[in-house]
Parts: structure tokens; C-alpha cells; sequence
């Protein structure tokens, strides 16, 4: 506005568009003006009734309210206030504006738009071809009245403005629509039109909406269809054919739907195809060779889906790629050595499959991050990796890589900014890093098991570290000062390491550490202020918790087991951190109460205090812990009875009340499917009474069901949850669970009358004891409905009968034993029974037959059962158990075993639990 001088002809300012003939001012346009302060109703704008067009956009008008003054540009055909800084409610006005052909209110928050007023524009701007409402909020309008606009429009935009409800097919009809953006409108629902589309679109953008069902065979009609944009909605089914049809296509996003099916080759056709985005969508089967025969592709992302098979040789065909991500699949095979080449490539991808081969050579000096992390690469780190003179990021960790690696060649990539070899078969040169005058600002630095015996010296000059990993190696000594020191570190992990002191903690950003399972024999370390995470098991830590721990309000997991710490849990634990998920203070010496003021609300997942000297009942405010899936009290002195309000958690899956003071009976439940989602259930060693609770096996529900379609483990991204069973006498850690695995010991308790039929609705249940009690009665039919029971224990009771036949159905059965009751008749042969020796059956003194030396009548020579294993054969059979973790489908108990850790021996039943697991995988 600086030619806007007084005395001189308006017309010719800048920004001023005039009539020639009238000299009326017709066409305003201050937009990026830097107008300041309220726009009021007495303006001189609205002085200038021949306007046709005015662009007020990217000012700032003090959040004021829309004057409806706007409304006397009877002649406006453009206007435009985009990013204005207006707020209120639109003005009804804009409705007498009949002329206009566009409306552009975008960008202006927080303004409202009303029902009325909408059906007004909707209906008096029969000439509007424009409607840009982006961030406006129209969460009061319902999203019908959208079908009312004149079938002029051409371009709508409503990017992020609350809309609801079921979005009108009738707009995706109309004749002349060119562009269509509803992203980011979350709570908006709808389906696309099987038929009659607009057919001249060229730009539809869905993202993030709540847009579902299957994509029609009609939106191959879709001709002029530049962009489509369908991400992060809940489209299902597979890709109809006719997507071929749409050869204008230049951008294509399907990401996180949940498609079905493979990948049409009829991509293939779409040769102007520029970016191309399908993660996390469900596709599976091989990779459609077509997609790489699209010369022009710039963007190619596949990643997280369930593609199989080896990389096609047409990927080489990509000399445009810039971005090239096959991430999260199950790809196998070598890479094509041509990609390393890819003359553009700036983002290379194929981390999380099962790709092999050794690194090729790269030739693709442009190249700025590099990830190969989680596969079965093996071979040394090529040389050529020091020349990409524009890497930023080189990420390789848990692979097969070896050989030795000099740190310092790193500090010829100037640009780097991630590093992260861990994991592999590398050892890492740290020595003389020092030396080296000038190293790039490292963000990430991870050697984590790379045989490092030393923190590398030049880490000292790294002002902006922000994750560092140097965990599994073999570094010993005190944590140096300075590592602390580093004012941008927000991650450390140390553990598995041999260090021996720490000392006191930053007070700056650091917000996860751990340095688990080191040697560290010092009192606890106070965590910053800023600390969510911190893992401290597995030391030698002395004395007592501080209460000063309360004071860091953002932790969300706290890990303090298998120390030696000593005292009471400080009172605050229980309240202190609205955040906190997971707290582990298990295989210590502390004592006293658990804390009793859980507060309403809280997020705490998981709390395992096992193995220490904690007394007294249990404090009810647990019931408040409604987000609670682990409960592991076990091994204390708690002298309560069975905690009924438990029945109140609806996730809780792990309950461990075992070798405690707890007594009484179990009873009925209280509430309405009680402890539904539980899995593994241990009350052993306790005193509890009377009937086995039926009632509660009635409504085990998580362990009705037979098997997950996809094995996961229970916990989060940081944290697995472990917890120690017990099986036939011996202790055994679950470091992580499947969610699978199932489990339930009632024994050692003083549990009488008979054994419930229902429990043979528990169709997935693994392990089942009920050993030591005084149960009588016979052994129930429907326990042979138990198809993947692997181990069941009822020795020590005084059952009687005879053992039912339909027992011989559990193929899976390896550990049996149902020793010193009062069974009587013939063993059932056959199968498993036929693996089983006497000690299965020692103590009752009725049976008869195969593998005892009392025979039954008409005895027949049972086959015999397959040799024992030896020890010298059982450790090679663990080894070959554990090697192939990862390969096996269907596997429940066998899976879990592969992460056992054991501090005892092996005994021959469990050699055969692991072998038991192996012929369940190859059943399935």
C-alpha cells in the first residue's frame, strides 16, 4: 500500500482495479497487507458498492466478528478472507451476495457457521462455483444440508470442520464438482456411489473421515481423477479392476484402511502416477510387478502391509523414485543390486522383513537416510556407505551384519545425523574417536551388543544427542559425568553393561533411562524432573525408596525389581502420577502395606510387587484401577481374603495372588461376567476353602476362545509384561506372554468336592492345576474337550473313578499327573498316554495297565512309548526350539517357552514340552 498516496488518481494504486469507463472501483485485492485491529461495520470498505472482487486474505483482523456490511456488495462475484483472524458467527448476510461465483472463509478460527445461514448460502448463490470453509466450525450444521448447493459448484473444500453424520451422496453427483476435500472431519461418515459420479472430478480427498465400505467398480468412471486421496478411513474389500481406467491419476493414497486381497495389475496402466502411498492398508501377496514399471513415480510407499515374496527385478525400472519404502513385510530374497543405483533416491526402506544377502554397493549420492533394520542381512558394512556425502540417517540394527568397524570412518558423512549398527555380529572401534577434529551433530547414536568396551570419547563435543543406546556390550567402570551433562539427551540405555556406579541425575530433558541388569550397589538415584521412564532391575541397589520419586509427576513406568531395596513403598506411590502405566518393584525386601489411595481414574496397567515381605490386607482402592491387565502379588505375606472387587477390572488378564496369607472362600461372584478377560489366574499356596469356584470358570471367557489369529505379547512398546509360573515344582519366568498362553493354578490350598464339568469350556486352556487340595469325586469327561492342554496336574487329592477315556483326545498333553488320589480301573492307551511313565500314577493303587506292572484283564501289549530323551540330547533340542523362534504359526506354550529364562536346569518333562510345542506348530 505504499503507492496509496493522497492526491493521486486511486485507480492507479496498487491493489486497485477500476472501470474504465465508470471509474468505479470494481477489484480490491490487500491481501498479506499486514492490516491490523477490527474491521467495524463503519468502514470505508463498504463504501465501494461496485465491487466485484475482494481479496482481504492473510490479515489480521483481531479475532472481530464478520460485519454484515458484506452483505451490500450486491455485485461481488470473488470474495476472499481466508486466514483473516475473524471468529464469531458468519453472518447471514453472505446469503444476499447472489452473485458470487467464489466464497473462500477458510483458515478461521474459531468461526462458526449455523444451520440457517448455510441453507441461505446454499440456496440464494445459485451461481457459486467456489466454497472453500476449511477449519471453520460447522459442527452444528447437519452435513444433509451440503446436498442443497447449486449444481454450478465446482470446488468444495471443508478440510477439519467438524462435520457428522452421513455425508450426502447427492453432492458426489453433481455434474460439474472438480474438487472435493472433506479431510480431517473425523466424525464424518458415508459411502461412495455405485454409480452416476461426477464424472469430471479431478481431486477427491477423503483422508481421515470415517468414509467406509467397498470401493465401487464406478470409480473407474473417474477419467480426469488427478488425486485421490483415501487414507486413514474404513474402506474394506479389495481394488475393483476398474482403477486402471483412471490413467490421469498423478497422486494415490489408500494408507490405513483395511483392504483385502492383492494388488491389481492394472496399475500398471497408470502412467502419470507420481506418488503412490498404500501403508498399513492389509494388502497381501506379491508385489504387483506393474506398479514398477511406472517410470514417473516419485513416491513409493508400501510399507506395513503383509506383501510376501522377493523385491521384482522392475523395481529398477524407478530411475524417478525419491522416496522408496517396503518397511514392515514379509518380503524374502536379496535386494536387486540396482536399486542401491536408484539415480534420485533419497529415502531408502526395507526395514522389518526377512530380506538377506549382504549390502550392495551404493551409487546414489543423493541418498539421505538409509534403513535396513530387522532383517537377516548379513556380510560387513560396504565402504561405500562413507561416500553418500548426504546422509543423514543410517539405520541397520538387528540384522546378521559382522566384521569390524571403525567408528571414526562415520565422521567423513558430515551430515549425519542417526546412527544405529545394533545389534548384529559387529564389534565397534571406539578407541580414538577423539582425534578426529570434527564430527557431525549426531541426534541418534545406538551400538547396542556391538562388543563396545568403552563410551566413545567424542560424545563429549555432541551438544545436540537426543537418544543414545550402548546397551549389551561390555563397558565397565563409573557412568561419566559428563554423559549427564549433554543438555539435549532425552534417552539413555546402559543396560547389560557392567558399570558400577552412577552419579546423581540431570536435572535437564533426559525422560527415559535404563540401566537394567548392571552392577550397580549404591542407594537409589533420584530421576529429573522431566523422567517418564526408568528402568533400574536387575542391580544391587541398597536401602530405602525416597518419597523424593513422587515428585517427577510424568513417569509412566517405573522398574525397580530384583534389587535389594529395603523399607516401605512410600504412600505417594499410589497417586502420585496421573500417567504412571506400569510399576514393577518385584524380588525385593520390602515391607509394611501396598499403599491404599489409588485414585479414581488412573492409567496404572501394571503393578508386580512379587517376592517381598509385604503384609497386612489388600487395599481397596485397587478397584479404582480400572485399566489394570497384570496383578502379580505373589510371594508375600498379604493375609486377606479372596479380593472380590476384583470382578470390577474388565482388562484384567494376569492375577498372581500365590504364597501369601489369603484364606476363606472364593464364593460366588458378585458382579455380571466376572473376570472376563483373565488368562492366567495363580492363588497356590494360600489357605482358601470350600468349592472350587465354578461359577467364576463359567465366565473365564478369554480362555474359551482357542486361538488368536495374530501372536502377540502382552504390554507395550517399551514394556513386556513377564510373570513366574510354576510346573511340576519348578519356577519359570515368562519374560514375555503371548496373549495366547493361559494358565490356572489353584493348588496348595484346602479346595474340597468334586472337579466342575464347566471347566471343560476353557477350550484354550494350556497348564491346569489343581494339585494338593482335597478334591473328591471323579475326573470330569469334559476335560477332554481341553484340545490344547499341555499340562495337567491333579496329584495330591482324593479323586476317584477311573480316568475318562475322552482324555486320550488331548494330542498336546505332555505333563500328567495325577498321582496319590483314589483312581481305579484301566489307564487309557493310545496316543499320548502312551508317553507317559509311572510317576504320572504312582499312589493309586486301583489302576491298572501300560505303564504300570499291574495288569488289567484282557490286557493288550500297548505300543511301545518313543525314547526317553537324554541329557545330552535335550540341550541341542532347546537350542534348535529357541533358533527357530519367529517361523512358527499355531504355536501357543511352545512359543512362550522360547522366552524362558531359566536359573535352573532343564528336567526331561519340560525337554519334552518343547518338543510337544514343535509338533503342534507343524499340526497347524
Amino acid at each position: 500500500m505504499l503507492s496509496w498516496k493522497l492526491g493521486t488518481d486511486c485507480c492507479s494504486w496498487n491493489g486497485v482495479t477500476c472501470n474504465n469507463i465508470s471509474g468505479h472501483v470494481t477489484a480490491l485485492d490487500l491481501s498479506c497487507s499486514g492490516l491490523r485491529g477490527n474491521l467495524t461495520s463503519n468502514s470505508s470498505l463498504f463504501h465501494l458498492p461496485n465491487l466485484n472482487n475482494l481479496n482481504l486474505a492473510f490479515n489480521h483482523f483481531n479475532r472481530s466478528n464478520i460485519p454484515p456490511e458484506f452483505g451490500r456488495f450486491s455485485s461481488l462475484l470473488y470474495l476472499n478472507l481466508t486466514t483473516t483472524w475473524f471468529s464469531g458467527l458468519m453472518p447471514s448476510e453472505f446469503s444476499l451476495l447472489s452473485k458470487l461465483v467464489s466464497l473462500d472463509l477458510s483458515l478461521n478460527s474459531p468461526l462458526q457457521l449455523e444451520t440457517s445461514t448455510l441453507e441461505r448460502i446454499a440456496r440464494n448463490l445459485t451461481q457459486v462455483e467456489e466454497v472453500f470453509l476449511d477449519y471453520v466450525d460447522m459442527s452444528l450444521v447437519p452435513v444433509s444440508s451440503l446436498a442443497n448447493f447449486s449444481s454450478t459448484l465446482k470446488y468444495l473444500s471443508l478440510v477439519m470442520c467438524g462435520l457428522h453424520g452421513e455425508f450426502p451422496e447427492t453432492v458426489l453427483r453433481s455434474p460439474n464438482l472438480l474438487y472435493l476435500n472433506l479431510m480431517l472431519n473425523t466424525d464424518l461418515q458415508g459411502h461412495l456411489p455405485k454409480s452416476n459420479w461426477s464424472v469430471p472430478v479431478q481431486f477427491l480427498s477423503l483422508s481421515s473421515t470415517g468414509f467406509a465400505g467397498e470401493l465401487p467398480n464406478s470409480i473407474g468412471n473417474l477419467k480426469s481423477l488427478m488425486v485421490l486421496d483415501l487414507d486413514n478411513c474404513g474402506f474394506t474389500g479389495s481394488i475393483p479392476v476398474s482403477f486402471g481406467n483412471l490413467e490421469q491419476l498423478i497422486r494415490l493414497d489408500l494408507s490405513n484402511n483395511n483392504w483385502t486381497g492383492e494388488i491389481p495389475n492394472v496399475f500398471g496402466n497408470l502412467r502419470n502416477l507420481l506418488h503412490i502411498s498404500f501403508e498399513s492398508s492389509n494388502f497381501s501377496g506379491m508385489l504387483p510387478s506393474s506398479i514398477f514399471n511406472l517410470t514417473k513415480l516419485n513416491w513409493l510407499d508400501l510399507s506395513q502391509n503383509q506383501f510376501h515374496g522377493s523385491i521384482p527385478i522392475e523395481a529398477c525400472n524407478l530411475s524417478s523414485v525419491v522416496r522408496f519404502d517396503l518397511s514392515d513385510n514379509l518380503l524374502i530374497g536379496l535386494i536387486p543390486s540396482c536399486l542401491y543405483g536408484l539415480p534420485k533416491l533419497v529415502w531408502f526402506s526395507l526395514s522389518s522383513n526377512k530380506l538377506t544377502g549382504q549390502i550392495g554397493e551404493f551409487r546414489s549420492e543423493s541418498l539421505v537416510e538409509i534403513n535396513l533394520e530387522s532383517n537377516q542381512i548379513y556380510g560387513e558394512i560396504p565402504e561405500s556407505v562413507f561416500d553418500l556425502v548426504n546422509l543423514t540417517n543410517f539405520h541397520v540394527p538387528s540384522n546378521n551384519l559382522s566384521g569390524v568397524v571403525d567408528l571414526k570412518m562415520f565422521s567423513r558423512l558430515k551430515k549425519l545425523e542417526e546412527l544405529d549398527l545394533s545389534n548384529n555380529q559387529l564389534s565397534v572401534i571406539t578407541s580414538n574417536t577423539s582425534s578426529i577434529s570434527i564430527w557431525p551433530q549426531l541426534y541418534r547414536f545406538a551400538l547396542s551388543s556391538c562388543n563396545v568396551s568403552e563410551i566413545p570419547d567424542f560424545l563429549k563435543t555432541q551438544d545436540l544427542l537426543g537418544y543414545f543406546s550402548l546397551s549389551h556390550n561390555k563397558i565397565h567402570g563409573e557412568i561419566p559425568k559428563w554423559l549427564f551433562d549433554l543438555h539435549y539427551l532425552e534417552y539413555i540405555d546402559l543396560s547389560h553393561n557392567f558399570f558400577t556406579k552412577v552419579n546423581e541425575l540431570p536435572r535437564n530433558l533426559l525422560g527415559f533411562l535404563d540401566l537394567s541388569f548392571n552392577l550397580l550397589q549404591q542407594s537409589l538415584p533420584l530421576p529429573p524432573p522431566l523422567m517418564y521412564m526408568i528402568f533400574l532391575s536387575g542391580n544391587k541397589f541398597t536401602g530405602e525408596i525416597s518419597p523424593l520419586f513422587c515428585n517427577v509427576t510424568t513417569l509412566q513406568i517405573i522398574d525397580l525389581s530384583n534389587n535389594s531395596l529395603s523399607g516401605t513403598i512410600p504412600e505417594c506411590f499410589s497417586n502420585f502420577s496421573a500417567e504412571l502405566s506400569v510399576l514393577n518393584l518385584g524380588m525385593n525386601n520390602l515391607s509394611g502395606r501396598i499403599p491404599g489411595s489409588f485414585a479414581e481414574g488412573n492409567l496404572l496397567r501394571n503393578l508386580n510387587l512379587n517376592r517381598n515381605q509385604l503384609q497386612g490386607p489388600l487395599p481397596q482402592s485397587l478397584a479404582l484401577c480400572k485399566l489394570l491387565e497384570v496383578l502379580d502379588l505373589g510371594n508375600n505375606k498379604i493375609n486377606d481374603t479372596f479380593p472380590k472387587w476384583l470382578e470390577t477390572l474388565p482388562k484384567l488378564q494376569v492375577l498372581v495372588l500365590r504364597n501369601n496369607s489369603f484364606h476363606g472362600y472364593l464364593g460366588h461372584p458378585i458382579q455380571v461376567s466376572p473376570l472376563a478377560s483373565l488368562r492366567i489366574i495363580d492363588l497356590s499356596y494360600n489357605d482358601f476353602t470350600g468349592l472350587l469356584p465354578a461359577t467364576y470358570f463359567a465366565n473365564f471367557h478369554s480362555m474359551m476362545t482357542a486361538v488368536e489369529e495374530k501372536l502377540r505379547y502382552m504390554g507395550e512398546i517399551y514394556y513386556k509384561d513377564s510373570v513366574v509360573l510354576t510346573m511340576k515344582g519348578q519356577s519359570i519366568e515368562l519374560v514375555r506372554i503371548l496373549t495366547i498362553f493361559t494358565t490356572i493354578d489353584l493348588s496348595s490350598n484346602r479346595f474340597e468336592g468334586q472337579i466342575p464339568e464347566v471347566i471343560g469350556n476353557l477350550r484354550s486352556l494350556i497348564v491346569l492345576n489343581f494339585s494338593h487340595n482335597s478334591l473328591t469325586g471323579r475326573i470330569p469327561s469334559s476335560l477332554g474337550n481341553l484340545v490344547n492342554l499341555e499340562s495337567l496336574d491333579l496329584s495330591s487329592n482324593k479323586v476317584n473313578g477311573s480316568i475318562p477315556e475322552q482324555m486320550t483326545s488331548l494330542t498336546f498333553l505332555q505333563v500328567l499327573n495325577v498321582s496319590f488320589n483314589q483312581l481305579s480301573g484301566h489307564i487309557p492307551q493310545g496316543k499320548q498316554f502312551n508317553t507317559f511313565e509311572n510317576d504320572s500314577y504312582i499312589g493309586n493303587l486301583g489302576l491298572c495297565g501300560f505303564p504300570l506292572s499291574k495288569k488289567c484283564r484282557n490286557d493288550v501289549t500297548p505300543t511301545p512309548p518313543p525314547p526317553s530323551i537324554s541329557d545330552e540330547d535335550s540341550e541341542s533340542i532347546l537350542d534348535w526350539k529357541f533358533a527357530g523362534l519367529g517361523y512358527g504359526c499355531g504355536m501357543i506354550f511352545g512359543l512362550s517357552v522360547g522366552y524362558i529364562m531359566l536359573s535352573i536346569g532343564k528336567p526331561l518333562w519340560f525337554i519334552r514340552l518343547v518338543y510337544i510345542a514343535q509338533q503342534k506348530m507343524l499340526s497347524r
